[in-house]
Formats: C-alpha cells, structure tokens, sequence
C-alpha cells in the first residue's frame, strides 16, 4: 500500500491531530467491521521507540500511528489497537478480556440519566420529600474492586447524590446522604440500589461565586506587562526558552506530558529526562460506613485526567503575556473532542535568583528570577487540580500539583460529628482523605546510562575526630537493583536521592547529576489487607526505579479500573532486575494529606504539592550567573512610608 503522509507534523511525539484522529477511527471501523457498539475509549498518539526519536532529524519523513483502545458493550469486552496512519492499516488487534478500561466522559452523563429512571431510586427520592429528579445532582463513582460476586465481569458505576435548591445552587451543600445505586454501563441498566435510611439535609447553603458573595473594594489593579513579549519560541510542541529547550504533549489519561528536556550549556545542548508524566493518582477516603468505604478514585487511570482538562481563560488560571496550546481528544463515537486553551505557557517572576552585598565596598549584586510556567488544569467532579512545570535559570525543574474546587460531602445528623471527618458547616461533613501522585520521569543524564545514588546524613560520634559533637556528613550508596532501590523519606537522616551518569564527569571528578528535592509528603493510612492497598500498591513507598521498559507506563498498571489489585510497581519491581548504569526510570509517590477545616468551605483554597529536581554537580558553577541585571526595575520610584524615594543600582 502506497503510504500516506497523513499531516504536516513536525516531530515524531507531536500529539496526533484532529484529522489523524479522525483517520484511526475510520480505519479501524472498515478494517475491524466494527459494530454500532462499539466505543471508542481513547484514540491517543503510539509514541515511537526512543531510537527513532534519538535518530530523527529536521525534514526526515515521520511514521505516524496511533494507540486506541475500544470497548464493544455488546460482547462486554476490550480491544487494544495499533493503528498505523502512515500505511493506513491495522498493525495489531488485541482483545483484553477481563478487564474495565477508564470510565468514558458520556458515561458519567448516561449513569445519571439511567439512575433517574430507576423507580427504586425514585422511591428512595421520596423517603427524603423529592417528588422529582429536575435539582437532583447524581455522581458516579468508579466502583472499585471488593469481592461482589455480583459485579464480577460487569462494568459498574457506583453513584451518590446531591440536590440543588435553585439551578446555580452549589448542591454540594446538600448531601442526599445513604443513597448508593450500582448501574451496569454495558447492559445501561441500575442492578441494585441501597438506602441506608433518611438524614435531614444540611440547611446552610455553600454558595461561593460573586452573584452570591460580596468581594472586597480596596484590591488595585496588579498587571502583568511585557511590552516586548515574552522571551519563549515555539514550534509546535517545542519551546525554547533562556538555555531550554523543552517538548511536550498531551493525552487523555496522563494530561500533560514533557518529552526531552535539555539545557544549553556553555553552547552544548544537554539533555536531562527523556519524558515525565503524571502516573497515576488515587483518593482514598477514611469512612468505614457502607455508604463511603468504597471511595478511592483513581483519576488517571479511572476517568483520565487529560480528558477532564479544562479551557483556560487569560487573567484568571494564567497571568501575564500567554500562549495556549489546544488538545484534541476523542469521545466515545470516535468524534474529535477539541479542548481549546488546554495547555498555558507563561513567564513570571519569582523574586530574587541571587543576591550578594560587599558590606567593605557598599556594593551590592542582585539578580531576578524568572521562571517557564508549562501548566493544565483538571476537574475530577467536585475538584481541582492544576498542574505546573516550573523551569528556572539556575537550571532547576519544578513540578507543582494546585489542588483547590469543593471538598466532598456528607451529611450527619443535626449535632451529630463523625470521627473520620470535620463538620465544615451545621449537618455538613468533610470526610478525612488523602491524595497520592506517582510521577514517572524517565532520566536521560548526558546520555541514556544513567544510575541512582541514595544519601544521607549521619551524626560524627563524640570523640577526638568531633570533640564539640557538631560535625556531620553524607553517606552516598549507589542503588543496584529494584528492590534496593524501593523506598521512602526520612526526616531522621535528611534522605534523598540524587540520579548521575557515571560516565561523566564533572570539572571537580564526580558524576553529573540531579538530585530530587521533596515538598509535601506523607504515607498512607489504610491496611495492608485493603482493597486499596491492593490496587494501588504504589503508595506504599516514596521511591522506586525500575529499568526502562516501553510497557511499563502506569504505576498501577494498565488498568486500575475495577482491578483486583497486584499490578505496577510491586509487581515489576519483584525482577529485581538491574538498574545501575542503565536506562532506567524513576518513579516517586508524594501525598497530601488532609484533614478537612471549616475554611476548605465552599470552596477550598489552594493546597500546594510538590517536588524539585536540582542540578548536583551538573553544572561547573551558578548557571544563573549569567542572567542579566535589571537596572531599570531597581532604579526605579519606590515609596518609602509616606514618602517616595530611588532605590540604589542592583549591580
């Protein structure tokens, strides 16, 4: 077959585009004679092998092809495809039997409208005084795996309810609290509804936007201007910016995803990770009670973050001279899905870079920080998460997860608390719960071969060698394989990990490298013997690496949904096969932890999750060191008290 150049695609990891999308649909359906039933899951760019992307060069032609996977809801099962745009045919066709893929954006429309006509949950309905479902806000739940034989080989949706008292009402404020239905989305029907008995609903509303609350008259304008424009490049998915080059996509499961990341050093272009993503994530919740021990949603992998992104809007998710990127996704007909404004790229300032006064001299050297802001932003339901790639110029890189939208409710009776959660307002309960991010982030150090080295620090022993008890030092041990490499922070002996490439070396003899600096963190709290722990097993520990392997992508496997657990990490990890001096990727799990307060309500302030990634030894010195002074800033008119004065020159 004569081969087709399917769009002007300047790379082999740009995302697919709307018209390659479109054309794997088309022909798979011709190729595969696929029936009305037929549902196309996610229609998602098969990213080619690291040695054509290492090989590829400007103008060289680009195989293209696509990974789809296809859900039939009449023979109940799913299909992986590999599609290839270029020849126009169908590489592979692989059925997954037993397996749910990740619950379809119509889906958790069709769950509502299939609930709403159960005459048993209608019934339910009216035990609470609601004769119909017009303010009825019902929520579909991934259902997890626990045992039912009932739902075994079934793919079921599991929903809770809220009622709205008005059309813009936050309903969140209302919990129609001890109603559980179970909807089996292949056969469209409800197979059980559970009602756990009447609880008045909370009277207060939680209304938030400025229709209902009165702002503040004394904020003055703070403006962002860059007359010149911002200091990026872009072509296509690749921006340079300062001594970077960065490129990246999106997808429908991962969201935003960075490929090939490199510095320019000293006129050498270096790189520093092949790809990063969010892995996986899941939200485990404290109650015990039927009605909320089954909560433990897995947003990657259950819903799909990239397809939940929101379109941004300038001056409210992004500040400053913008530039948007659209995603184009897929629903369930195969249709082309476009989320404009899915992706911001900005510049903003972060205070001072570096700064030192000559008290002998009165001279005094100051320098701005400027950092690269790559960001997206999800809405999972009731919440939000927005997520940042931060690249500064001393070199350091910044991922940074904004979790902010409406806390998850309940409702208890009047003077009633329930020891796994805070009342955020009279009746209203904000369950105890935490969240996990897994960040896979595939190294690529001045080369391929790369190893990790786990440090920390220990106390010098009272004695002649440390007569004062002050001194103190690193123990460095290089990590060899999977299962030594498993672990987590501790604060007792500042533990961290720093990742090298042992054939290079820097001007002073040692290894080049990273190290990763830890934000917030925690561990989880559910047993061993839980479902949750099961399925996400990943949460275990902070660390992991594992040697590189095209198949292992996801930190609980391919499919979380409704899995009965034992995938991912601890799995693969069980080889404990080599990872010293190799291509090897690194996986680290933060938590947020939290404990629900009052002020969360209605909506919640943002909460900030993290980690750095510093140059260690990567560098000969300070690569900021070259950022140029800003005098006209530092010259310019400042108000001291009530009066107004120059401040002196910053360099």
């Amino acid at each position: 077959m004569q081969q087709q150049q399917t769009s002007l695609v300047l790379h082999p990891l740009e995302p697919l585009t709307a018209e390659e999308i479109q054309q794997a649909v088309a022909i798979l359906r011709e190729k595969q004679q696929l029936s009305e039933k037929a549902r196309f899951v996610a229609v998602t760019l098969h990213e080619p092998p690291k040695s054509t992307v290492f090989s590829f060069k400007k103008g060289d032609p680009i195989h293209r092809e696509a990974f789809v996977v296809v859900l039939d809801n009449a023979e109940e099962t799913t299909y992986e495809a590999v599609v290839s745009l270029t020849d126009q045919k169908v590489k592979s066709w692989t059925p997954r039997p037993g397996i749910q893929p990740s619950v379809m954006l119509d889906e958790f429309l069709e769950c509502e409208e299939i609930v709403k006509a159960s005459q048993e949950y209608l019934d339910a309905l009216k035990r609470r005084g609601i004769d119909n479902t017009d303010m009825v806000m019902v929520e579909p739940w991934s259902a997890g795996h626990f045992g039912v034989p009932e739902e075994e080989g079934r793919r079921i949706l599991r929903t809770m309810s809220w009622l709205k008292m008005f059309s813009d009402d936050n309903g969140y404020a209302h919990p129609l609290e001890g109603i559980v239905t179970y909807v089996d989305m292949n056969k469209k029907e409800v197979i059980k509804v559970e009602d756990y008995g009447v609880l008045p609903i909370p009277p207060t509303d939680g209304n938030y936007t400025t229709k209902y609350v009165p702002v503040r008259e004394d904020l003055k304008p703070l403006e962002v201007v860059q007359a010149d424009g911002p200091s990026f490049t872009i072509e296509g998915h690749e921006i340079k910016w300062q001594k970077w080059s960065i490129r990246f996509g999106f997808n429908y499961r991962e969201g935003l995803v960075l490929h090939q990341v490199t510095y320019d050093d000293q006129g050498k272009e270096r790189p520093i990770l092949y790809r990063a993503s969010l892995s996986e994530m899941v939200v485990p919740y404290a109650d015990p009670s039927p009605v909320h021990s089954r909560q433990n949603a897995f947003d990657v992998g259950e819903y799909g973050i990239g397809m939940l992104a929101n379109s941004l809007r300038l001056g409210c998710d992004c500040l400053g001279e913008i530039r948007y990127f659209d995603a184009y996704l897929n629903n369930s007909k195969g249709e082309v899905v476009e989320i404009p404004n899915a992706i911001c790229l900005h510049e903003e300032d972060y205070g001072i870079l570096w700064k030192h006064t000559d008290w002998r001299n009165e001279s005094v050297d100051v320098r701005r920080s400027r950092r690269l802001v790559l960001s997206s932003i999800s809405t999972v339901g009731n919440y939000e998460y927005g997520f940042f790639w931060y690249f500064y110029q001393d070199g350091n890189i910044e991922f940074q997860v904004k979790l902010t939208g409406l806390l998850f409710t309940s409702a208890v009776a009047p003077g009633e608390k329930n020891k796994y959660g805070s009342l955020l307002a009279p009746q209203l309960l904000g369950f105890n719960h935490q969240h996990f991010f897994n960040m896979r982030m595939d190294f690529n150090l001045d080369g391929p071969n790369n190893t990790v080295y786990q440090i920390h620090t220990e106390a010098e022993p009272m004695g002649p060698e440390n007569p004062f008890g002050n001194a103190f030092y690193t123990v460095t041990k290089p990590l060899r394989n999977e299962l030594e490499a498993v672990g987590d922070l501790d604060l007792h002996n500042q533990k961290y990990w720093k990742f090298v490439n042992p054939n290079v070396k820097n001007h002073v003899g040692e290894p080049v490298g990273y190290r990763l600096v830890p934000g917030e963190n925690c561990f989880p709290f559910a047993h061993e013997e839980s479902s949750l722990m099961k399925r996400a097993g990943f949460i275990k520990h902070h660390m992991w690496v594992t040697p590189f392997d095209e198949k292992e992508r996801y930190a609980a496997g391919d499919y979380p949904n409704q899995h009965a657990g034992g995938d991912g990490l601890p799995k693969w990890v069980q080889q404990d096969r080599n990872i010293e001096n190799t291509d090897l990727v690194v996986w680290y799990t933060m938590g947020h932890h939290h404990i629900p307060r009052p002020e969360d309500w209605p909506v919640m302030p943002a909460a900030y999750i993290g980690f750095m990634l510093k140059p260690s030894g990567f560098f000969e010195k300070n690569p900021g060191l070259d950022v140029p002074p800003n005098p006209q800033k530092c010259n310019s008119m400042v108000k001291k008290g009530n009066a107004v004065g120059s401040s002196h020159s910053c360099h």
